[in-house]
């Protein structure tokens, strides 16, 4: 019987299940922690076949050693696998901080958008903070999106001289990927690596993401690196000559 509220094709079933194994695995494996999240697909209803479950673990004693602050590791339990990052207090924060610096805060993420399956209380403060962190965005200074638009344009001025299939293929989807980070980041958005690159582009604007992934996906370079310019433009145009790294 499918429980009130409940999709009627039973995710939330499936849910609790993972929810439920991941509880036991920290019992199990860190009885030590204080606080523990399920993220990614998992925490979103949005698994498939081969995820995995992806843990975000805070305790001040979750390490034998003591000048030990944070662990990523992957463990099997119960068949599933388990991708966990564990920190104490001050580890987090480093990482954290360090992730914010970058413009692609991952764990920060985790703490904010997860599934909470343990806490000792300071999940509210917690929570509280970072996601102001996340709300202010990225900061990108002035030099660095001179440096990232110097990157651009001289990799799209190799896209535009290679003939090999190969090296056009990747410099094209270096391009994109660099391309996709400047136009986040000129809208104070953070960034991202894998699948999730292109959709926070998508998120930015189907449109402008729709104009650059099209071409490239047909392999159509030509029309590719025309809009890649577009979008250097946007960002504040070429940098070569004079700029000093």
């Amino acid at each position: 019987m499918t429980k009130p509220g409940a999709p009627a094709d039973g995710r939330y079933a499936v849910a609790v299940d993972h929810l439920a194994v991941a509880e036991r695995f920290v019992a199990a494996r860190y009885p030590r922690a204080d606080v523990a999240i399920v993220a990614g697909s998992t925490a979103r209803g949005e698994r498939t076949p081969t995820s995995d479950i992806d843990l975000l673990l805070i305790g001040g004693e979750l390490f034998e050693a003591e000048d030990q602050t944070s662990e990523a590791s992957t463990h099997e339990f119960e068949g599933e696998v388990f991708e966990v990052f564990a920190y104490t207090p001050a580890g987090f924060d480093e990482w954290a901080e360090r992730g914010v610096a970058q413009h692609r805060p991952v764990t920060v993420h985790m703490l904010v958008e997860g599934t909470v399956i343990r806490d000792d209380g300071r999940m509210p403060s917690l929570r509280l903070h970072w996601q102001r962190v996340l709300d202010a965005g990225p900061a990108l200074s002035e030099h660095e999106s001179a440096f990232r638009r110097y990157v651009i344009t001289d990799v799209l001025d190799d896209l535009r001289d290679a003939r090999d299939p190969l090296e056009q293929h990747l410099e094209a989807s270096i391009l994109f990927e660099r391309t996709a980070e400047l136009m986040l980041l000129g809208d104070g958005r953070w960034i991202a690596t894998g699948k999730w690159l292109p959709r926070r582009l998508r998120n930015l604007s189907s449109e402008r993401a729709e104009r650059l992934t099209v071409p490239l996906l047909d392999r159509d370079y030509a029309t590719f690196a025309a809009r890649v310019e577009d979008e250097l433009v946007r960002a504040g145009g070429r940098v070569q000559s004079g700029f000093v790294r």
